[in-house]
């Protein structure tokens, strides 16, 4: 058994040494928050970065997807998906709008097209997809829904920092998209998120939102909350993304291992990479079918616990699942038959640049040896 725990995650973090001068300049101005140097300085490199115009940081992903429904003035119900982290309808239920869930499509795990215009209603405004594992949702099909009914979409890009397809950001669709730069994400700020828009009205207003609706000195304009991302996030921010292609080549090797060794086990599945994108590899989900494989994939997850490797059922159990939201009529049981089968079979696999290769080939090798 392994001596040392090996976690699905694990931050990466650059020397020590890189970032002590920009602690020395923080020491030195005294300005910690409320958009400083180096705020200003991130917004404007991860535009350059993400290949978008429009950033708006802010301290975490949560509370940018709640501001984000605000900026988008979003009401009523919303249309989501069950297979996400649940901060993604927490966000919903924080503005007092209703979540209406629909099924998932089992080759991306992302939310179904062709099941929202079933689920839409006179009290939808919305529809927030999530790009689960960095896979691009069908955003083409979604906006063409969206147009026809006259709904908003907000993309959850929480786990697609950096992927592309056709050249393109992922988080340029939608009328926002909000990121996550939380500790386990592929590009972290300790905690962070961001906000992604098309022009400078909505920006300025996304300010106003996190910033206590406040627009000068004497004025308050709307009643916003405190969502500011603080000087030493965006020092880190600043000084990650000189790591970033390398952090993300090294995802990419264990992934592609991954896929070698357990590619042709029966029994385990494992998502197709899509034509012409190009992935951050932030997961790397099996889905384990009992019957074939011979095991559950909740046994296979205590086996590899049991020798000090912690993956992780992500997501499980769905969203719709948990007490406070079963009550939903679209959370029902049997409604949701894709959705409902994968959460039961997936295990994200432990996934960071740090992680040793004969690590990965030991993971490998329980799974492989388990299946016997």
């Amino acid at each position: 058994m392994n001596k040392k725990p090996i976690y699905v995650t694990r931050p990466f973090l650059p020397p020590l040494e890189d970032f002590l001068p920009y602690l020395k300049e923080i020491w030195e101005s005294h300005i910690l928050t409320n958009e400083g140097p180096f705020h200003k300085q991130l917004e404007i490199a991860l535009g350059e970065y993400l290949g978008v115009k429009y950033v708006s940081l802010f301290s975490n992903g949560t509370l940018a997807l709640i501001t984000a429904l605000q900026a988008l003035k979003i009401t009523g119900e919303v249309i989501t998906t069950p297979f996400s982290f649940v901060a993604t309808t927490h966000a919903l239920m924080w503005n007092n709008m209703k979540p209406v869930f629909v099924d998932i499509e089992p080759d991306t795990c992302n939310i179904d097209p062709e099941k929202i215009e079933a689920a839409i209603t006179p009290s939808t405004t919305a529809i927030l997809p999530v790009h689960v594992y960095g896979n691009p949702c069908k955003y083409i099909r979604i906006k063409e829904i969206a147009d026809k009914y006259g709904l908003k979409v907000l993309y959850d890009a929480a786990h697609s920092f950096g992927v592309k397809e056709a050249g393109i950001s992922l988080v340029s669709f939608g009328d926002l998209s909000v990121l996550s730069f939380h500790a386990t994400k592929v590009f972290n700020t300790f905690e962070g998120g961001a906000i992604i828009c098309h022009d400078q009205k909505t920006k300025e207003h996304i300010y106003q939102l996190r910033n206590f609706g406040i627009i000068n000195e004497t004025t308050v304009v709307t009643s916003g909350i405190n969502a500011k991302m603080n000087e030493l996030q965006a020092a880190m921010g600043l000084l990650q993304l000189n790591f970033i292609e390398k952090s993300i080549g090294k995802r990419k090797l264990v992934t592609e291992t991954y896929r070698f060794i357990l590619g042709n086990i029966p029994g385990i599945t494992i998502l197709k990479e899509q034509p012409d994108v190009r992935y951050n590899y932030a997961y790397f989900p099996i889905f384990i079918n009992a019957n074939l494989f011979g095991k559950t994939r909740n046994e296979v997850y205590e086996e590899l616990k049991a020798q000090n490797i912690f993956s992780r059922r992500y997501f499980y159990p769905l969203i719709s699942q948990f007490p406070i939201y079963s009550g939903l009529e679209s959370a029902c049981k049997g409604r949701m038959p894709v959705a409902e089968r994968v959460t039961e079979e997936v295990l994200c696999l432990p996934i960071y640049p740090d992680l040793e290769m004969p690590v990965v080939d030991e993971i490998c090798g329980i799974i492989k040896d388990f299946r016997k």
